[in-house]
C-alpha cells in the first residue's frame, strides 16, 4: 500500500467521522417539514374564510374551495396543530432529558482528577447546541399554543382555547411577548370580553394571516369599532380569494405531475415485464462503462476536492471570515445578502471540488466519449421530465414514512427556512439560482456524471445507483433527510443510467429544486 493510499485512508475516516459528528447534531435541530406542511394549513383556513358575494359570479371558486378545503376546514387545522404541537412538545421533554444526562456526566466527571476539564470542554458544544434546539422548541410550542387556542376558540370550544393559552404562559424561557398575546386572546374571548393594554399590537406582532384577521375581527367586535371591522373583513376577503388561487398553484401542479407520473410508473412497469430488454427500462441495462482510474482518485476528488477544500477551507473559513468583514458595512439579517452569501458559497464549494477533480482525471484525458456526456439531441428531456414525474410519488411516500420515523427531529436544508421568510424578490432570485441551476448543474456532474460510473468499476450498477444516492444524501448533513434524498437520488442514477446524458438529470433535479422553491414561496407569501 502507497503512502498515498494510507494518507487518503486516513483523510476518509476523518471525514466520516466529522461528517457523522454534524449529522448526529442534526438530529438535535427540529424537522421542517411539518412547519412547512402547517404553512398549508394556514392558507387552507384563509381560503376558508372565503365567501361569495350576492352576484353569483364566483361559482368556480365555490367550486375550487370545496375540493381545496373540504368539509370540515378548522377540524382538519385543529387536529393538524394539535400533532405538531404534541411532536415539538415530546421532542421538548427528549432533550430535557439530554441535558439532564449531561449536567450528571458533567457533575462526574467533576469529581474526577486529571481529565476533568477535557472532559467539560468536549460535552460544552453539544449542550450549547440542546440548549439552543429547546429554545427553539419551546418558542415553537408557544407559537402553536396562539394559534391552536384561536383554532379552538373559533369553533366553539372557549373554555379549551383558555386553558390552551393559560398553559401557554407556564413554558420557561419564552419570549414575554407570547405570554402577553395570550393573555390579550383570553381575555378577548373571555365572557364578558376584554381589551387589554396593547392588543391590537400583540396581535400584529405575533400572529399572521388567518389567525390575524380572526383576532382582530374579535378586538373590533368587541371595541364595536365598525370602521376597522369592515376594514379588517375586506382585507381578509381579499386574502382569502388569493389564498384559493395560490392553494389551486400548490396542490394542483404537483398532483396533476403525480398522477403523471403514477401513469408512467404503471406503464414502464408493464412494459418491461413484457419486452424485457427491449422496454424503456431496458434500454442501456448491458452497457458499462470502462473507468480507466481507481479508488484512490476517487476519494481524492471526495475527501480533499469536495470534503477539505469545499466544506472545510470554504465553508468553515473562508465564508466565516468574509461574513465577518461584510457584517461591519451590511448587517447579515439583510435577506439580500444572505441569499448572496448561500450563492457564493455554494460556488466556491463546487469550483474547489471540481479544480480538484479536473487535475485527478487530467492524466486520463481524453475521456470516452460515454463519460461526462452531454448530448442536447437526444432524448434528454423526456428522461428528465418523465423522472421528475415518476420521482413526486415515490419520494412523497418515501417522505410520508419518513416523517413518522422522525417525529419532527433530524433537522432540515437551512435555505428552505430563508425562501419561506424571505419576501424580497431579488433574494429569491438568488435562491432560486443556487438551487434550480447551480446545484443540478454541480451534483449531477459530480454525483452522477464522475461518482456513479466510478463505483461501477468495483459494483455492479445497481449497487452504484444506491451507494452513490446514499452518499449524495448524507452530504447533506439532515438526518431526516437521508431516506427521500436516497430515495430521489436512486431516480437520478436510474434515468442516467438509462440516458447515458447528464443532461437528464440535471433538468429532474432542477425541476425538483423549482417545485420546492415555487411552493415555498406561494406558502410563505400567503401568510402576510
Amino acid at each position: 500500500m502507497t503512502l498515498k493510499r494510507i494518507f487518503l485512508i486516513l483523510l476518509t475516516l476523518v471525514a466520516i467521522a466529522s461528517s457523522g459528528l454534524d449529522l448526529y447534531e442534526s438530529f438535535q435541530k427540529p424537522q421542517f417539514q411539518s412547519r412547512i406542511e402547517l404553512y398549508q394549513t394556514d392558507i387552507q383556513l384563509q381560503a376558508a374564510s372565503w365567501k361569495p358575494d350576492d352576484s353569483g359570479d364566483d361559482s368556480n371558486f365555490e367550486t375550487l374551495q370545496k375540493s381545496l378545503t373540504g368539509e370540515k376546514p378548522f377540524e382538519a387545522a385543529t387536529k393538524q396543530y394539535q400533532e405538531v404541537r404534541e411532536s415539538a412538545k415530546a421532542n421538548v421533554a427528549k432533550i430535557e432529558t439530554e441535558l439532564d444526562k449531561l449536567s450528571l456526566e458533567n457533575q462526574t466527571s467533576n469529581n474526577q482528577t486529571s481529565n476533568d476539564q477535557t472532559s467539560i470542554q468536549r460535552t460544552s458544544p453539544q449542550k450549547i447546541q440542546l440548549q439552543k434546539s429547546l429554545k427553539d422548541l419551546r418558542e415553537l410550542v408557544a407559537l402553536l399554543d396562539l394559534r391552536l387556542g384561536i383554532l379552538q376558540a373559533k369553533e366553539g370550544n372557549t373554555e379549551t382555547a383558555i386553558e390552551t393559552w393559560s398553559e401557554l404562559q407556564s413554558i420557561p424561557e419564552i419570549e414575554p411577548e407570547y405570554s402577553e398575546t395570550a393573555n390579550v386572546l383570553s381575555a378577548l374571548w373571555s365572557e364578558p370580553p376584554q381589551i387589554l393594554d396593547n392588543a391590537k399590537n400583540l396581535i400584529k406582532t405575533d400572529l399572521e394571516g388567518w389567525f390575524r384577521d380572526t383576532s382582530l375581527t374579535q378586538l373590533y367586535k368587541s371595541q364595536q369599532l365598525n370602521e376597522p371591522l369592515i376594514q379588517v373583513q375586506q382585507k381578509a376577503q381579499k386574502s382569502a380569494k388569493q389564498s384559493l388561487l395560490k392553494l389551486g398553484i400548490v396542490v394542483s401542479l404537483p398532483g396533476m405531475a403525480g398522477v403523471t407520473g403514477i401513469g408512467i410508473l404503471i406503464f414502464a412497469i408493464a412494459q418491461r415485464i413484457i419486452k424485457g430488454k427491449n422496454s424503456i427500462l431496458g434500454q442501456n441495462s448491458d452497457v458499462s462503462w470502462t473507468i480507466p482510474w481507481d479508488s484512490e482518485i476517487i476519494l481524492q476528488v471526495f475527501v480533499i476536492g469536495f470534503f477539505f477544500a469545499g466544506q472545510i477551507m470554504i465553508g468553515k473559513f473562508v465564508m466565516p471570515i468574509l461574513g465577518l468583514t461584510l457584517s461591519k458595512i451590511i448587517p447579515l439579517t439583510n435577506v439580500r445578502l444572505q441569499a448572496f452569501f448561500v450563492l457564493l458559497s455554494y460556488l466556491l464549494v463546487a469550483a474547489g471540488s471540481l479544480i480538484v477533480l479536473y487535475f485527478s482525471i487530467k492524466p486520463f484525458l481524453p475521456l470516452k466519449s460515454d463519460l461526462f456526456r452531454f448530448n442536447f439531441k437526444d432524448k434528454w428531456f423526456l428522461w428528465g421530465f418523465g423522472g421528475y414525474c415518476a420521482a413526486l410519488p415515490i419520494v412523497l411516500l418515501v417522505s410520508a414514512l419518513n416523517q413518522q420515523l422522525w417525529q419532527g427531529q433530524g433537522g432540515s436544508n437551512p435555505l428552505l427556512q430563508l425562501v419561506l421568510n424571505s419576501h424580497d424578490s431579488l433574494a429569491l432570485g438568488i435562491f432560486f439560482s443556487t438551487a434550480a441551476i447551480a446545484a443540478p448543474l454541480f451534483e449531477e456532474f459530480l454525483f452522477r456524471g464522475f461518482l456513479l460510473p466510478s463505483l461501477t468499476r468495483y459494483i455492479p450498477t445497481w449497487g452504484s445507483i444506491l451507494l452513490s444516492s446514499f452518499i449524495f444524501a448524507a452530504v447533506h448533513l439532515s438526518l431526516s433527510e437521508i431516506l427521500p434524498l436516497t430515495a430521489l437520488g436512486m431516480i437520478l442514477g436510474f434515468v442516467y443510467v438509462r440516458s447515458r446524458n447528464l443532461l437528464a438529470p440535471m433538468l429532474l433535479h432542477s425541476l425538483w429544486n423549482s417545485g420546492t422553491l415555487m411552493s415555498l414561496f406561494i406558502l410563505g407569501s400567503s401568510t402576510q
